[in-house]
């Protein structure tokens, strides 16, 4: 059971993402408006936050940085910052723990037999909390798409902890960018400093990527045979 979990994991969040490309229009217009509604709500309206915050964020339903624009629209940069970075987390804690705990095992079988994936494993373990940061700040690959991607490698809890948290400051830019320009921020038009300094910071993240995975297949590729992770936390 556990073995046919793990393989229908990445189906699944594949197909939700598809499926999710086709709805986009239209479910992020109802996210917001059920956001605009839960605003007089106090309380109860950043509940909402962060539990729609999180389900994005584990799911990948909608870009993150829609709610994170939100956030700050409608509940301000405080308040709104702190709702959707608790969401965001906790989103990426559950699927990195989903994975970890129900694909990881068939994985390390697989990666076991074959020494090459085992060296890469063994890198990723060693300093991983870069990659983690390097792929938070990148646009390249998505939120959660990277969050199980990573639940099936070696990389430590505490490195996938410290290397998520890089994800907030572009969150309270979102935010701020949403308090300060309102949901026009969402169209693709809007233009601004803050937009302009996220897309040079992801862009510039992209790159220095690009050269990180280069030089740790290059170093997984010098480690000695035999070598494979340790999920010391």
């Amino acid at each position: 059971m556990k073995r046919l979990a793990a393989l229908a994991l990445p189906a699944l969040l594949l197909g939700g993402l598809a499926v999710a490309q086709l709805l986009d229009p239209g479910l992020r217009e109802a996210v917001l408006h059920l956001l605009r509604g839960a605003r007089a709500q106090g309380a109860g309206g950043l509940a909402l936050l962060v539990v729609l915050q999180g389900v994005i964020a584990a799911s990948g339903v909608l870009p993150a940085s829609v709610l994170g624009v939100a956030a700050g629209a409608l509940f301000g940069v405080f308040a709104g910052f702190l709702a959707a970075a608790a969401g965001t987390l906790a989103g990426a804690l559950a699927a990195f723990a989903l994975t970890r705990s129900l694909a990881r095992p068939l994985i390390a079988r697989i990666v076991h037999r074959r020494p090459t994936l085992s060296r890469l494993d063994a890198a990723l373990a060693s300093d991983g909390w870069k990659l983690v940061c390097l792929l938070r700040i990148s646009p390249v690959m998505p939120f959660a798409v990277t969050s199980y991607a990573l639940g099936l490698s070696a990389v430590r809890f505490r490195a996938y902890l410290l290397g998520t948290l890089a994800s907030l400051p572009p969150l309270l830019a979102y935010v701020l960018l949403g308090r300060l320009v309102g949901f026009g921020a969402l169209h693709p038009g809007a233009d601004g400093a803050l937009r302009w300094a996220l897309v040079g910071i992801g862009g510039g993240a992209s790159l220095f990527l690009a050269w990180y995975v280069v030089r740790l297949l290059r170093r997984a590729c010098a480690l000695p045979a035999g070598v494979g992770p340790s999920f010391a936390p």
